[in-house]
C-alpha cells in the first residue's frame, strides 16, 4: 500500500547508506558488507550522467502516453501550474528563506540568490508516486491529465530558472530579471519550436519504417537523445521542452502513421524504457540522501520547515487565487476545490530535484557552507513529500470522495453490470451443458447470476436526469465517432490525408456536447461542413493566379470527407440502437437518433452540391473505397488460413507481398479535373455557339476561370463593380429590392453596373458549386463594342431583370 516512489526512495537511502562504508561515513560491519560498499562506491554518476542519460527517456515516455487532446481541454491551468506556479514557488520560497535566515545570523545569511536557487530546484514537481496513486484509488482521468501536463513542462520552467540563478552565483553580478525573462522565453519557445520541427522531420524516416516495430523504436529513441541534446548543448535552447514537444507530436500522429500492431508494441517498449529510467534516476538520486544529511541540526530542520510552509502557500496561491481568474475570464474550465486540494498535497518532489541538488555540490561556484544548505534543504524537502504527502495522499482523496464514481459513471456502470449480468445465467448453463458439467453446478452458478441481477444496485436510487443521460450519450458518441475513423483509418479505407480533418472533427463534437448539450453539438457538426480556411486560402490562389492543384485537392479532401463521414453515421445510428441502451433511456436515444439524422442530411446536401459538378469524380472514390476494403478482407482471410495452418509460411508471405504490392497502388487518390479550361467553358454558352476557333481564342484571353462554392458572395449590393460573370455551370441568387432571382448554366450577372456606371444594384451568392467566367470591364467594354449584336443581348437580358423587379 506504499507509494512506488516511497519505496524507491528506502531502497536508495539503503544504499546510499551501504554506499558510505566505503567512503569512511560510517564503520566497516564485516568483509562482505564491505566488499558491497566498495561496488556501490565505485558506482557513482554525477548529475549532468543522470540527466542526460535518464532524463529524456523519462520525459519523452511521458509525453508519448498523454492523451494530447485531453491535455490540450486544460492547456490553461496546465501552464499555469507548469509555469507561473514554478515561478511563483521559486520567488516564495526564496524570500522567506531568505527573511528565517536573516532572523537567525544577520547579514550572515544566505544571500538571496542561493535562496531562489533553491526556490527554483524544489520547484519541479515528479508525477511517478501521484499518477500511482490515482490509479490505484481510481481517481478521475482530468486529475492525473491536470498533474501529468503539469509535470511535463514545470521541469523546463524549473531548470531553466536553475540556470539563471546559478549563473548570478558564478558572475557574482546583480540578478537581472528582463534579461532573465528573456532568456526563459527564448529557451521555452525555442526548445517547442525545435522538438517540433524535429518530430515532423523524424515522422519522414518513421512512415517507411512503419511495419518494422524495432525500427520505430530506434528511430523514436534516438529522437529523443538528439532534440535533447542538440536542443541542449548545441542551439541553447531548452531540451527539455523540445523532448516534450517532440514526444508529443509523435503521440498525436503516430497511430496515424504506422499501424496499430507497430504503434501498441512501440508503446509497450516506451512504457518499460519509462519504468526502467524512472526507476533507476530515483534509486541513483536517494542513494544521495545519507550524504547529504548526514550533518543536520534542529536549526536546519526549523528552515526545512520554513521550506515547506512556503512551497505548500506558493502552490494555494496558485492554486486558489490565480487559478479561478482563469475560469471566470473564460480562458480554462473551472477546476473544483476537491480536484485543487489534491494537486496541493500531491505537488510530491523527487529525482529532479535531488539530481539538481547533486549538481550544486558539484559546482565550485558555490562556497561549501551554500552547497550544504542548498542540497540539505532539497533533500529535506523530498523527503518529506514522499514520507509524509506521499503516504496521507490516498486517505485524503477517500475523504474528499475522489475515490468514487461520480454519479453519472455509477449509473452507466450499474446499467452495465445490470445487462451483462442478467444475460450471464443463461449462457452459464449452457457453458455447462456444451462441456457436460453436472447440471447441479450449472443451476447453482446460473442461480448466483439471478440473484445479483435482482438485487439493488449501488446508486440505483438516484438515476440520470434526461439531460444528464443526453450529455453522456453524446459523449459516448463522440468517442465512438473517434475510434470508427481510426478503424476506417487501419482497414486502409480512409486516407493519411483526411484522417486528421476527420479526427479534429470528432474532438470539436465532443466539446460541442461537453459545452453547449445537443445544440452545441449540432453546431460543431455543421461548423465541420463550412469551408475551413486552407480550402478559401487555395480558392484564393486560383482565383488571383489561376493555379488549380491545391484547390483540386482540397475539394478531394472535401469529398472524401464526406463520403467516410456519411458512413460513419450510419455507422452511429445503428451503435445508438443498440449499444447505446447502457447509457441512456428511450427518448434520450430518440434525440440522439434525431441529431444524427440531421448530421446525416447536412452531409447528404454536402455530397449533391459536389456531384452536381463533378459526378465521375464520386464514382472514383467510391471504387477506390471499395478495392481497399476488399483488399483488407481478403488480408484477414489468408491470416486466418495461415493462423489455422491451412497455407503454410511461404505461402503466406507469397500472397501477404501481392496484396501491399496492390494496396500500394490504390494508395493514391485519383485526381479532380476541375474542368476549368477557359475554352472549354466558354464553348458552354449558346450565344458563343456561331464563333470561330480563332474568335473562342481571343475570347479566352480576356476571361478568367473561377470556381464559386456554395454560400460564397460574389456581389454585394453599392459596392463598385466592374467584372462580369459568365456561369458556365452551377446556380447562383441574384437578389435584388428583397426579390430573389436564381440563375443557371449560360446566364450571366454582373452586367448593370458595367452598363451603367452605378454601384451595384443587387447581391449575388452562389448556392452550389459554379464555374464561372469573369470578364473585367475595360475587357468587357472593348468586347462589346466590337461584337454589337452581343451587346445588344446583353443589354436586353439586363433590361429584361429590371423590369421583372419593377
Amino acid at each position: 500500500r506504499l507509494p512506488h516512489g516511497v519505496l524507491l526512495a528506502v531502497l536508495g537511502i539503503v544504499l546510499g547508506v551501504v554506499q558510505g562504508f566505503d567512503a569512511g561515513v560510517q564503520q566497516p560491519i564485516g568483509p562482505e558488507m564491505d566488499a558491497v560498499a566498495s561496488t556501490l562506491g565505485a558506482f557513482a554518476l554525477g548529475s549532468d550522467t543522470i540527466l542526460f542519460v535518464f532524463l529524456p527517456v523519462l520525459l519523452f515516455q511521458m509525453g508519448l502516453t498523454v492523451d494530447v487532446r485531453r491535455m490540450l481541454d486544460d492547456l490553461a491551468p496546465i501552464l499555469l501550474l507548469a509555469i507561473v506556479a514554478v515561478l511563483v514557488c521559486t520567488f516564495v520560497v526564496g524570500f522567506a528563506l531568505r527573511l528565517a535566515g536573516i532572523a537567525l545570523w544577520g547579514d550572515a545569511a544566505v544571500s538571496l540568490v542561493v535562496c531562489l536557487l533553491l526556490g527554483a530546484i524544489i520547484a519541479t514537481t515528479d508525477p511517478v508516486a501521484v499518477v500511482g496513486i490515482f490509479r490505484d484509488v481510481g481517481a478521475p482521468r482530468r486529475l492525473a491529465i491536470l498533474v501529468e501536463g503539469e509535470s511535463l513542462f514545470n521541469d523546463a520552467a524549473a531548470i531553466a530558472l536553475f540556470a539563471l540563478f546559478l549563473a548570478a552565483v558564478g558572475s557574482g553580478a546583480d540578478l537581472d530579471i528582463a534579461s532573465g525573462a528573456a532568456n526563459f522565453a527564448i529557451g521555452f519557445l525555442g526548445g517547442a519550436a525545435w522538438g517540433y520541427v524535429a518530430a515532423r522531420a523524424m515522422e519522414l524516416v518513421l512512415v517507411p519504417l512503419r511495419n518494422q516495430v524495432y525500427g520505430g523504436i530506434t528511430v523514436t529513441l534516438a529522437l529523443a537523445y538528439m532534440v535533447f541534446i542538440v536542443g541542449q548543448a548545441t542551439l541553447g535552447v531548452s531540451g527539455v521542452v523540445a523532448v516534450v514537444t517532440a514526444a508529443l507530436v509523435i503521440g498525436a500522429t503516430g497511430r496515424t502513421r504506422i499501424p496499430p500492431e507497430t504503434w501498441d508494441a512501440l508503446l509497450v517498449v516506451w512504457n518499460q524504457l519509462g519504468f526502467l529510467a524512472s526507476t533507476l534516476v530515483f534509486i541513483l538520486a536517494a542513494m544521495l540522501v545519507p550524504r547529504f544529511v548526514a550533518d543536520a541540526t534542529l536549526i536546519d530542520l526549523w528552515l526545512l520547515g520554513v521550506l515547506v510552509v512556503a512551497a505548500l502557500v506558493a502552490r494555494a496561491i496558485v492554486l486558489f487565487g490565480m487559478m479561478p481568474i482563469l475560469s471566470a475570464t473564460g480562458i480554462g474550465q473551472m477546476v473544483g476545490n476537491a480536484y485543487k486540494v489534491v494537486i496541493l498535497w500531491g505537488g510530491l518532489r523527487g529525482a529532479v530535484t535531488l539530481t539538481l541538488a547533486l549538481a550544486i555540490t558539484e559546482n565550485v561556484w558555490l562556497n561549501p557552507g551554500d552547497q550544504r544548505f542548498v542540497a540539505l534543504m532539497a533533500t529535506g524537502f523530498v523527503l518529506f513529500t514522499l514520507f509524509v504527502n506521499a503516504t496521507t495522499l490516498r486517505p485524503m482523496m477517500r475523504v474528499l470522495g475522489l475515490d468514487r464514481l461520480p454519479p453519472e459513471e455509477r449509473a452507466l456502470r450499474n446499467r452495465a453490470v445490470n445487462q451483462v449480468v442478467t444475460s450471464m445465467a443463461d449462457r452459464v448453463a449452457a457453458i455447462a451443458t456444451r462441456h457436460r458439467l453436472p447440471a447441479a453446478i450449472g443451476e447453482r452458478v446460473a442461480a448466483d447470476y439471478r440473484e445479483r441481477a435482482a438485487a439493488p444496485a449501488d446508486g440505483a436510487d438516484s438515476p440520470l436526469g434526461e439531460e444528464a443521460q443526453l450529455l453522456l450519450g453524446l459523449a459516448t458518441l463522440a468517442e465512438r465517432e473517434e475510434q470508427l475513423y481510426f478503424r476506417h483509418f487501419t482497414e486502409l479505407t480512409v486516407s493519411r490525408r483526411v484522417i486528421y480533418a476527420l479526427l479534429a472533427k470528432a474532438g470539436r463534437l465532443r466539446d460541442g456536447a461537453k459545452t453547449g448539450g445537443a445544440d452545441g453539438y449540432l453546431r460543431a457538426a455543421h461548423d465541420s461542413l463550412r469551408f475551413r480556411l486552407h480550402f478559401r486560402l487555395a480558392n484564393m490562389l486560383h482565383q488571383r493566379t489561376g493555379i488549380e492543384g491545391p484547390l483540386a485537392e482540397r475539394l478531394a479532401d472535401r469529398f472524401e470527407t464526406l463520403l467516410v463521414s456519411r458512413l460513419v453515421i450510419e455507422e452511429l445510428m445503428a451503435f445508438t440502437e443498440t449499444k447505446l441502451a447502457l447509457v441512456t433511456g428511450p427518448a434520450v436515444r430518440a434525440r440522439i437518433g434525431d441529431l444524427l439524422r440531421d448530421r446525416r442530411e447536412g452531409c447528404e446536401r454536402a455530397l449533391d452540391a459536389l456531384r452536381l459538378q463533378y459526378p465521375d469524380y464520386d464514382t472514383l472514390l467510391a471504387d477506390r473505397f471499395l478495392r481497399r476494403a476488399a483488399l483488407r478482407l481478403e488480408a484477414r482471410e489468408f491470416g486466418a488460413l495461415h493462423a489455422e495452418s491451412v497455407i503454410g509460411p511461404e505461402v503466406y508471405l507469397d500472397l501477404d507481398r501481392r496484396l501491399a504490392g496492390e494496396a500500394r497502388a490504390l494508395d493514391a487518390r485519383p485526381p479532380l479535373d476541375l474542368r476549368l479550361g477557359t475554352a472549354v467553358l466558354v464553348r458552354r454558352f449558346p450565344m458563343f455557339d456561331d464563333l470561330s476557333d480563332g474568335e473562342i481564342h481571343e475570347i479566352c484571353g480576356m476571361l478568367t476561370p473561377r470556381l464559386a462554392v456554395p454560400g460564397e458572395r460574389l456581389v454585394t449590393q453599392g459596392e463598385r463593380g466592374d467584372n462580369m460573370f459568365f456561369i458556365a455551370s452551377g446556380a447562383i441568387e441574384v437578389e435584388r429590392a428583397g426579390v430573389p432571382i436564381r440563375l443557371g448554366r449560360g446566364e450571366f450577372f454582373g452586367e448593370m453596373a458595367i452598363l451603367t456606371g452605378r454601384r451595384r444594384t443587387a447581391t449575388v451568392t452562389a448556392i452550389a458549386f459554379s464555374q464561372l467566367l469573369v470578364l473585367p470591364g475595360r475587357e468587357f467594354r472593348g468586347f462589346a463594342k466590337a461584337r454589337p449584336e452581343l451587346r445588344q443581348r446583353i443589354r436586353d437580358v439586363a433590361q429584361q431583370r429590371l423590369d421583372d423587379v419593377r
